[in-house]
Formats: structure tokens, sequence, C-alpha cells
């Protein structure tokens, strides 16, 4: 049973942020922040009136089965009443507790996708390539933007490393379980005797920062200038273009070479530096929650294994569900993402509300 008097909270909150959202003297922070909140309750107020309404329904049918002066008939309508409202009851309090769970204020910002070749060799590094172009397609599909931050080529034709940004509605929410080992299963182009091999690929998912989010002193910081050099740099070569910024507190590097202009490559840098920053205090705050379970999804764990794409076999298998699809190119076209995206959620939803 939900604890009532928080469901009816949420109405008198939904009715408090209609009131205040028609003042016409409210400041512009305020509004918006007032206006995502309502946006929120606006998602679930219906199921939580029909919910409300339900329960009392139900305390007046169990009152009429407890009545003896009430007749046998009227009773027995009142226990048919009871038992169709059992099932919806049960629907409407789960996702009123998904929405009463502590929100991730991270999940409806942009992210920031890093993606390095592993083991394996050009092996690794063409599939790390194929994963890139995987989440180009995802985020084709989901109608959000992508930017490619700083790309490194390798010799077979795939990246050594890639980082790029997308940026829509909710983005860091559906790919933030992307974070962990990618393992790749098939015959290398360069396999003359058809033998299979393996090879690794790491995804880092970090939710996009701003300004707000982290404040970052500039005495924190060393920012070195030097020439670019190697793919994407011969053409700026002449100038110290490239930026190398390190944030002492911390000892985060970050190297950006691959714009002609200082100013954008410093840009670039502190928008990554600021998102790692950001993500620390997250995992930090997470690992301080859940110091007493451990969560198999949502750990954000960049050492641990968990997916693998098995090219003979044609299938993808997400080793923290257990789930496996025999679709394996669909998948990487994008077009059935979400059959492991959303399992992931739900999986996670329902080992918050066990917690």
């Amino acid at each position: 049973m939900l604890p009532i008097n928080k469901v009816r909270e949420i109405v008198v909150r939904y009715e408090t942020l209609e009131k205040a959202l028609s003042q016409t003297n409210i400041d512009k922070s305020t509004y918006v922040k007032n206006s995502k909140e309502y946006s929120s309750i606006g998602d679930i107020i219906e199921e939580v009136k029909i919910y409300l309404k339900m329960l009392e329904n139900k305390n007046d049918s169990e009152q009429i089965l407890m009545d003896k002066s009430i007749d046998k008939e009227l009773k027995e309508m009142a226990e048919i009443e009871l038992e169709d409202m059992k099932s919806k009851m049960i629907e409407l309090e789960t996702k009123i507790k998904i929405f009463m769970l502590p929100k991730d204020e991270a999940d409806e910002k942009n992210a920031i996708i890093e993606i390095r070749a592993g083991t394996g060799g050009l092996e690794a590094s063409l599939f790390a390539g194929d994963l890139y172009e995987m989440y180009q397609k995802v985020a084709i599909s989901n109608g959000w933007k992508t930017e490619l931050i700083t790309i490194s080529p390798s010799d077979a034709g795939g990246y050594k490393e890639v980082v790029f940004s997308v940026s829509g509605k909710n983005v860091f929410s559906k790919l933030k379980f992307e974070s962990g080992v990618h393992r790749v299963q098939r015959v290398p182009k360069t396999e003359t005797q058809g033998r299979v091999h393996t090879s690794a690929a790491t995804v880092a998912v970090l939710p996009e920062a701003e300004d707000i989010d982290v404040k970052i002193d500039d005495n924190d910081l060393r920012i070195d200038v030097f020439r670019s050099s190697g793919p994407g740099g011969q053409s700026v070569n002449t100038t110290d273009s490239a930026v190398r910024v390190t944030h002492l507190p911390s000892g985060i590097v970050i190297s950006q070479q691959d714009e002609k202009s200082q100013h954008k490559n410093k840009a670039k840098a502190l928008k990554i530096l600021r998102s790692k920053l950001y993500d620390y205090e997250r995992s930090k705050l997470e690992r301080e929650r859940s110091s007493n379970r451990k969560s198999q999804i949502g750990s954000g764990d960049r050492s641990e294994r968990i997916r693998t794409y098995n090219f003979p076999q044609g299938r993808v298998t997400d080793h923290r569900i257990n789930l496996t699809l025999h679709k394996l190119s669909d998948f990487l076209s994008g077009d059935i993402f979400s059959e492991i995206s959303d399992a992931l959620q739900i999986q996670y939803q329902e080992q918050q509300l066990e917690n």
C-alpha cells in the first residue's frame, strides 16, 4: 500500500504549481524550475487522481461488506467491484511508486559519450567505429543531435578513440546504461583461416554538465598550449592551437586539438572537464547511498563487461539482465536499440523499488 498522505501531496503540489505559474510577477529561473516540475507531475497526475478515487470506492465497498444490515445482493455487487479494482490499483500503484522514486537530476541532461578501443588491436578499433555508428543511428531515430568533440582514427579504418556529445530530450536517461565494456566476437577481415576473434571497446557515458552544475575556479586550472599534430592536426600545426587543461585538485587532464582555433579547443576541453567533475560527484553520492547494497544495473562501472555482440550467431546479449536478441544487425542499425535499453530501465526501477 502506498503512503496515502504522500500520494495526496502530489495533487496538492500540482495545484500549487498551477497557481504559481499563473502569476505574472514570477522571475524567470523560478518559472523554468516550476514549469519542469509541473510538467513532470503532469505525466502522472491523472493516474494519481484515479488511484485516490478508486481508494475511496474500495473503502466504501469494504464498509458495505462489513455492514450486517445491508442485503446480500448489494454485498455481492460490492465484492465484484472490489475484485475488479484490485488489478487496476496494483498497476496504478506501480506507476506512482516509480514516479515517487528519488529522481536522478541528470536524466534530463544531454550526454557526452567516450568510446575507446580495448583489447584486440586493430579489430577493436573497427568495433569502436561500429559502436560510434550505432549511437549515431540511435540518435537519428530519437530525433537527437550529435556533435563530434574529438576523434583518433586507427590504421584499420576504425577509431582508437572517439568522443562526441548527444543532445535532445532525456538523452542521458536513455543512454546512461551504456557505460562499460562492450565485447565483440567475429571473424576479422584480416583473418585468412576464418577463426573467430574476441575484441572489446570501452564506453563511458557522462551527463553533460552546465556552468550552473559545476563551478570551476580558474586558479584550479593549468592551461598549456601546443602545436597540433597527427590526423586532424596537419592543417593547423603551424600555430599553438592545441590545448591541454589540467584540473589541479582532481588531477584530471583533458587534451583537445581537433579545432583550428585555440579558443574552441579550450571550450571543448572545459566542456568535457565539467562533465567529468559532475559525473564524479554524482558517482560519489550514489556510492554513499548504495554502500549497503550492490546494484547490478546503473553502477556505471566502466571495467564491467556489459554486452557481447556475436556476429557468427547474429546475436547481442546484455549480461546484466541476461537478455539475448537474435537480431544483431537490427540492433546495430538502431532499429531495436530500445528493446534492451527499455528492459534495463525497467529492471533498474524494480531494483530501486525493492530497496
